[in-house]
């Protein structure tokens, strides 16, 4: 399992490295396509679906992606699309949390597929307009949530006491939030230190404009924030999957699960970064 579990994690990570860093943005684009594209049918077989209509459910996600690019969103998006999925995914992520698997399950199935459909669009759609804004960007984006997975995870192993949605992930702790928030901190202000400003570097990072642009206190609360939002979609899609009785989203990934088991946290997190570095009209 181990051996399987690293040698997918090396495919992908060669291949998303060989599109991220292509000179010209398509290749990127495309393969972040069909990878959003197997989370949409992940999605719709999570939700009730079976694999035939729930490949519909993918197609519906790839055509709602293409129709965003041909109408110039990717390059150019318009800014209250990213207040829109923050509204969503506070206020609807919050709720969901709050009721817990049963309720996930007697809402419409055609409400159900609508949201996910809609979330995992705009989450590509803001995926693309980060690696238009610069490699920077979206790197540092990424890493916020990398870093409060892997801190959270540690810092909740060895001093996770109180539970923070045992019905949802028995595994998360509070205290394992906290931890996630101080690697996130840690993160910014070294990755703003030794990295903005580089020669080599592209774009400025989301620390940076984040800092630049509200101060460094309210830097700091916005980016507790966006951690916090990691922790919700996380939370989600494990909702969504005890919901339907499933460990994880699908096999796709050998030794990883699903797409969406390994994308979860970010598809909040990056309509949400970029509502907040627009607040001041560099979006």
């Amino acid at each position: 399992m181990l051996k399987q579990r690293v040698i997918t994690a090396l495919v992908l990570l060669a291949l998303l490295l060989l599109a991220l860093f292509n000179p010209a943005p398509w290749p990127f684009s495309l393969l972040t396509l069909v990878m959003i594209g197997a989370a949409g049918w992940e999605w719709g077989r999570l939700n009730g679906l079976a694999d035939g209509a729930a490949l519909a459910i993918g197609a519906a996600v790839v055509v709602l992606c293409l129709c965003a690019t041909a109408a110039g969103w990717l390059a150019a998006p318009p800014n209250w699309l990213w207040w829109l999925a923050a509204l969503v995914w506070v206020l609807g992520g919050a709720r969901a949390i709050r009721l817990g698997p049963p309720a996930w399950s007697r809402h419409a199935a055609a409400w159900r597929q609508t949201v996910g459909v809609l979330a995992l669009a705009l989450a590509w759609l803001a995926l693309g307009h980060a690696r238009a804004r610069g490699i920077n960007f979206l790197l540092s984006v990424c890493g916020l949530v990398w870093i409060a997975d892997i801190a959270a995870y540690f810092g909740g192993r060895t001093f996770g006491r109180r539970k923070l949605a045992l019905a949802i992930s028995p595994g998360k702790s509070w205290e394992g939030v906290w931890s996630g928030m101080a690697g996130v901190l840690v993160l910014a202000f070294a990755w703003s230190a030794w990295v903005d400003g580089r020669p080599w570097v592209d774009s400025a990072s989301l620390f940076g404009l984040l800092f630049a642009e509200m101060g460094t206190l309210l830097g700091v609360l916005a980016l507790f924030f966006l951690c916090a939002m990691s922790v919700v979609g996380d939370l989600v899609e494990s909702l969504v999957k005890r919901a339907a009785g499933a460990k994880d989203s699908s096999r796709l990934l050998p030794g990883h699960g699903g797409v969406l088991d390994r994308v979860d946290a970010l598809l909040p997190v990056f309509p949400i970064a970029l509502a907040l570095v627009g607040l001041h009209g560099r979006a």
